[in-house]
């Protein structure tokens, strides 16, 4: 069920300052920084995916890396300017494992992402979108509160309680795993996932 809004979050700085504060779980502890969603306000969309990576978290902003230029071009051939949406995650903090030098994605656990939820919502409240994508099965437990099957519901639109709607589909990161030669294929059905939410940009 979506949470009340925090009254003393009123702004995304003071959602910044609050999210780089925050040591409601252990990720906090270990991130360079928190990174909240950016884009446009009131936006006819609000893309949700799990957590920051790597060049997210050393960056600060949203969807920055391979995953971020990925989703972008994915957005433009669905008919969606990526500069009318607001992008953002579920978990506001990169958790990583070390190996070596490189710090290597670690999937946040149900305890983490229940941690952070309140401050997606007070987000949400902010960025007051007419609608939401869930990227991944980390965003749509958030954003919906329950284990979402993404294979079984990408493409298809999910209600919240508060109302708004829910697009699930796919993480952008898993079509970078894919086989080369199933990677086209796999990109088209991202596309098409997204084309569901285009009508919301047609005059």
């Amino acid at each position: 069920m979506p949470e009340r809004p925090d009254p003393k979050i009123t702004t995304l700085d003071a959602l910044k300052a609050a999210t780089m504060a925050c040591r409601e779980c252990p990720i906090g502890e270990i991130a360079t920084q928190s990174v909240i969603g950016e884009g446009k306000l009131k936006p006819k969309l609000m893309l949700v995916g799990e957590q920051p990576g790597d060049q997210e978290d050393l960056q600060g902003h949203p969807f920055v890396g391979p995953a971020g230029k990925l989703l972008s071009r994915a957005l433009e051939a669905a008919g969606i300017p990526r500069e009318q949406t607001f992008v953002s995650n579920a978990v506001k903090h990169f958790k990583f494992e070390l190996r070596g030098k490189r710090r290597i994605h670690k999937s946040p656990t149900q305890r983490e992402i229940a941690a952070c939820h309140h401050w997606l919502e007070d987000e949400i409240a902010l960025v007051r979108p007419a609608a939401l994508v869930a990227l991944g099965a980390s965003a749509a437990r958030s954003l919906l509160g329950r284990a979402v099957p993404v294979t079984v519901n990408r493409g298809q639109w999910l209600p919240r309680e508060d109302g708004l709607e829910v697009l699930v589909t796919l993480h952008p990161s898993a079509l970078l795993r894919v086989d080369p030669e199933s990677r086209e294929p796999a990109f088209e059905a991202f596309v098409e996932d997204l084309r569901q939410a285009q009508r919301l940009f047609r005059r």
